[in-house]
């Protein structure tokens, strides 16, 4: 799938339906820790992942830019550090500039006045003033994968966030994720749809039959039953 068809289908869609389509394919969820947010709301994301691990230098940033293509996502793994802020304005313009459609920091930003105005989306655990103080020895995969939280990304990987949010899935499976998602937001906006008519969930999911059922089958689950019925209030 390419960046723009991603973008265009992401668009209509969260990440909370990307999550749930992930539940219904048996694909895990690996989603960011909830710490990782975005910096201005309503910010958007969506490409390849571009890792690089961050050791205390923004030649890492510089040198995954010379090899992204137009649309990745540059995911910093800075060991979720909470000392420092690993990226700042020129990191994010030059990200920019060569093409890249947003930043995922497995740690802090600064500058985040220019960052704003910047315009590029930006995720991350926080801000904070200070720079790195340290030069680490540099790992030989910082450019070939990242740690986000208890997930290791790669450049096989596709980067989907939102103001839920950051999820990492296949690229493999992009198309078949989506489709389920599109399938998983139109039952749930038609669901929510006939509540304001008047039509209860309890109703639609016909809940009375599921407590009636489970009474025979005590190991039924709700999940179960709403496979049965069309619901796609879980997954």
């Amino acid at each position: 799938m390419n960046h723009e068809e991603l973008t265009h289908r992401f668009a209509a869609l969260t990440t909370a339906h990307v999550a749930d389509a992930c539940v219904r394919a048996g694909v895990p969820v690996r989603a960011a820790p909830p710490g990782l947010r975005p910096l201005a709301p309503a910010g958007r994301v969506s490409g390849r992942a571009c890792p690089a691990r961050h050791v205390g230098s923004v030649d890492v940033f510089l040198e995954a830019y010379a090899t992204a293509a137009p649309g990745d996502v540059l995911v910093v793994d800075n060991d979720g550090r909470l000392d420092e802020a690993c990226v700042g304005d020129l990191a994010v313009l030059e990200a920019q500039k060569a093409g890249l459609s947003g930043v995922v920091v497995w740690g802090l930003h600064r500058d985040t006045a220019d960052l704003r105005a910047i315009g590029l989306p930006v995720f991350s655990l926080g801000a904070t003033p200070p720079g790195p103080r340290r030069l680490d020895p540099r790992p030989p995969e910082a450019l070939r994968s990242a740690v986000v939280g208890e997930w290791t990304v790669d450049r096989t990987d596709l980067v989907l966030g939102d103001d839920d949010g950051v999820l990492f899935v296949p690229a493999a499976r992009a198309g078949e994720l989506l489709a389920l998602a599109e399938t998983i937001r139109d039952t749930e906006r038609d669901q929510a749809a006939r509540m304001r008519s008047g039509v209860s969930l309890r109703e639609q999911v016909r809940f009375d039959a599921y407590l009636a059922r489970r009474r025979d089958e005590p190991e039924l689950t709700f999940r179960e039953h709403l496979r049965t019925v069309g619901g796609a209030i879980e997954e």
